[in-house]
């Protein structure tokens, strides 16, 4: 996610730090000292911390459950919201996303049962409206929050929780698409109350229901992307007109090529025309602003571009990006020669193209998917 910088790894997870976060912690510092002085404001920081220490272990507990069902998850980003942890896939078995959906709250009622019963925290209704205050000790918020966590969590809506079990649920019945597309509204009706709410007081609610309701439309998107791209040949999504580059080209050379075309990564062939890396856009301004224009284009690619058989399946391919968060998947020949290219771009063409068919007509290898896909 862009943004973080990397803090820390546990069990070959990267912990990383939205600048958001530290704002946002920054922010809780300042306002707990103006209204209540340096003690407040420490105050105010250590429950902070501690708070999203519990949610990094919320974090954890999806982590390790995937890990079961052979699901890697290569970092988790804290937002001044909570965590997210970017799993390479989701199953899509429903049972395996269901386990893995409740193993996250599972960890927030073993830190709540641990705080209640080991060091007599206490969950009286009157401190709730008192949390805010240093009135009662942080062992007793500490547990109070720990079960909103749950709670807030288990709502079955998009991108909660609770949204994955009922997909889980449903999915076994109405398919995998069709699932994602209720629990997805569902999240999006919740994120119009949240913000409403929002409305009369608290503006943290409003961004809460901005992060919802884009995760769930975000959700439903993703979804209908596998079920499209299901069994349809590479060839038919990749793009085929493309300028490439080599390592040893110069910067102002690759610049001249960018201005000539309208692609924003550019593959990066040896002499035998296999894919040895990508240049997008960005890296290669970059490269121009720190490095001039006499520096190679190899000083600048993305040496670890994915490839895949031009016998592969698109969704193979769409896997390939997101689990590699890669800005595109070479398509090679038997002899590892660049004959296609597959972008995130290419992916949402193709998807425009198939929400734009009639239902029952279809082009080329393209269809709506029906529900029980």
């Amino acid at each position: 996610m862009g943004w973080s910088i990397a803090i820390g790894s546990i069990a070959g997870t990267t912990i990383r730090l939205h600048v958001t976060f530290v704002l946002f912690l920054a922010w809780i510092f300042f306002a707990s000292y103006v209204s209540g002085g340096v003690d407040a404001a420490w105050y105010a920081l250590a429950f902070m911390i501690l708070l999203f220490a519990c949610v990094v272990a919320h974090e954890f507990g999806h982590i390790f459950m995937a890990r079961r069902f052979g699901v890697r998850t290569p970092t988790v980003t804290l937002l001044p919201i909570g965590g997210v942890a970017q799993l390479e896939r989701i199953p899509e078995k429903p049972s395996e996303e269901l386990l893995i959906a409740v193993a996250g709250p599972a960890v927030n009622v073993v830190i709540a049962a641990v705080l209640i019963y080991g060091f007599g925290a206490s969950l009286n209704a009157d401190n709730l409206a008192a949390l805010n205050t240093t009135s009662i000790s942080l062992l007793d918020r500490l547990a109070i929050v720990n079960v909103f966590l749950v709670l807030f969590n288990m709502i079955p809506a998009f991108p909660m929780d609770g949204g994955r079990v009922l997909r889980a649920a449903l999915a076994s019945r109405l398919g995998h698409v069709r699932a994602t597309e209720i629990a997805a509204t569902i999240g999006q009706f919740f994120a119009f109350a949240l913000g409403f709410l929002g409305l009369f007081g608290n503006p943290l609610l409003i961004f809460i229901a901005i992060f919802v309701y884009l995760a769930a439309a975000s959700e439903a998107q993703l979804a209908a992307v596998r079920a499209m791209s299901r069994g349809v040949p590479v060839g038919a999504a990749m793009m085929t007109q493309y300028a490439t580059l080599t390592p040893e080209e110069p910067i102002d050379a690759a610049i001249e090529t960018l201005l000539r075309t309208s692609q924003s990564e550019f593959p990066v062939v040896d002499g035998a025309g296999r894919p040895v890396g990508v240049l997008g856009r960005s890296d290669l301004i970059r490269a121009l602003k720190q490095q001039g224009p006499d520096a190679r284009v190899a000083d600048a690619m993305n040496a670890e571009i994915p490839t895949v058989s031009h016998r592969a399946t698109l969704d193979e391919s769409f896997r390939l990006l997101q689990e590699k968060s890669a800005p595109a998947v070479a398509v090679v020949d038997v002899a590892g020669r660049l004959t296609g290219l597959i972008t995130s771009e290419t992916i949402g063409e193709m998807l425009m193209v198939q929400d734009a068919l009639p239902k029952g007509v279809r082009f080329g290898p393209w269809s709506r998917p029906v529900a029980g896909v």
